[in-house]
């Protein structure tokens, strides 16, 4: 990246920054703008617990972040959070989220540095898990952490107020996870922590912490969620309305193909790699009609599967959309299935790998989404005759039919 001034980082590193309240932004803002004039590379952080396989669009808002400090000559940290996890962090969160064992922790963070570097410098990017530090906590230390915050300061958060106020467990353990976030920015002496809006507090606590130890307290930046395929709850696994960085080409662009009109400008800002002004030129276009929604959304699906597959498969994914859904053609690619003999619908699809449970077959049947040879098959004891055919299941799902010989 050329060489910017110190206001132009300023600026693109608080673009879509959101705090919730102007003088923390400001404050921020002024922190940052001293840290950077000191010439020195800084040490970035972001945390990631993992509490799913894969990584989704959601969490590479903050990670774009964290290669944009890359690119501008400081040291990115991304922690996976193996210790974190156990607790659940709590933020964003209106009950107590499940606790997962250290095996299935593992089993997920297995994964996570490789889909980092989808996005990340693999040669500039540090990679650290916070049992390092957190698994050989003192009880002493341990005391010390929690005699930096009230109770007070934790129920007025609203998560914990709203459940407080319904007569809703809040659990001691949820109380820990500032504290141990906090103790992370302590033991990495961090310059700055990004992270999502709902996770300020914590970042906040993290500043009290290093204050606590002797440190300078960290910068904190905090962007917007991302909306699901849904358009209105934050990305998630759990809610089904995700995109995940490692699908394949084609359906990573119709997944983004499906998000509604009104998501797409929260999309264009936290997950592109266009500038402000292009951005603001798209907007504008179909703000007033010069830029027709769909052409905007496949310019935005064919952006995102660039960044994670290549152009090559964008171009394909894109060609491979327009002949399914808008020219209504089949996909020159099913894979083939061969039967020998009569076989159940829900059994087909089920071992197929069209759906992941056979309950699944059944609920698209039941609700109509599955065709055969362009019938929609209405029962679920269908049963399918070995010949030459097409099954869809779902709108991006295809199968050839054939006969064993």
């Amino acid at each position: 990246m050329k060489s910017l001034s110190i206001d132009e980082q300023v600026a693109l590193l608080m673009h879509g920054a959101e705090f919730g309240d102007e003088q923390i932004k400001e404050r921020m803002t002024q922190e940052l703008r001293e840290r950077l004039a000191e010439g020195r590379p800084l040490r970035v952080y972001c945390g990631y617990d993992p509490t799913a396989p894969d990584l989704h669009l959601g969490h590479t808002v903050t990670m774009r972040k964290l290669r944009l400090f890359q690119d501008l000559g400081h040291q990115a940290i991304f922690v996976i959070g193996d210790y974190t996890a156990l607790i659940g962090d709590p933020s964003g969160h209106n009950k107590t989220r499940p606790r997962l064992t250290r095996e299935q922790l593992q089993a997920n963070a297995r994964t996570y540095v490789q889909q980092a570097f989808k996005i990340l410098d693999p040669e500039r990017t540090e990679v650290r898990y916070n049992g390092e530090w957190l698994s050989e906590l003192s009880y002493e230390e341990f005391i010390f952490l929690a005699a930096q915050v009230t109770v007070q300061q934790f129920l007025m958060r609203e998560n914990f107020a709203k459940r407080y106020e319904r007569g809703d467990a809040i659990w001691l353990h949820e109380f820990l996870y500032p504290l141990a976030q906090g103790y992370d920015a302590v033991m990495l002496q961090t310059d700055v922590q990004i992270g999502g809006t709902e996770q300020l507090f914590n970042l906040l606590i993290g500043r009290k912490i290093q204050e606590a130890y002797g440190q300078r307290p960290q910068i904190c930046i905090t962007y917007p969620i991302l909306v699901g395929t849904d358009g209105k709850l934050r990305m998630s696994k759990s809610m089904g309305n995700y995109i995940g960085i490692n699908e394949p080409p084609e359906v990573m662009y119709g997944k983004v193909m499906s998000i509604p009109d009104e998501a797409m400008p929260n999309y264009f800002d936290l997950v592109t790699r266009w500038t402000p002004e292009e951005i603001a030129r798209i907007k504008a276009g179909l703000a007033d009609g010069s830029i027709h929604p769909r052409d905007a959304k496949m310019r935005l699906a064919w952006e995102i599967v660039d960044i994670f597959h290549g152009s090559q498969a964008a171009d394909a994914a894109q060609e491979h959309f327009r002949t399914v859904f808008q020219k209504r053609e089949l996909p020159p690619d099913m894979p083939v299935w061969k039967l020998r003999e009569p076989v159940n619908i829900v059994d087909l699809i089920h071992a197929a790998g069209l759906t992941r449970s056979k309950s699944d077959a059944r609920r698209l049947i039941q609700q109509r989404g599955v065709t055969l040879n362009g019938e929609t098959v209405t029962s679920v004891e269908r049963m399918v005759e070995p010949a030459e055919g097409v099954l869809q299941v779902g709108k991006r799902h295809f199968l050839r039919l054939l006969p064993e010989e």
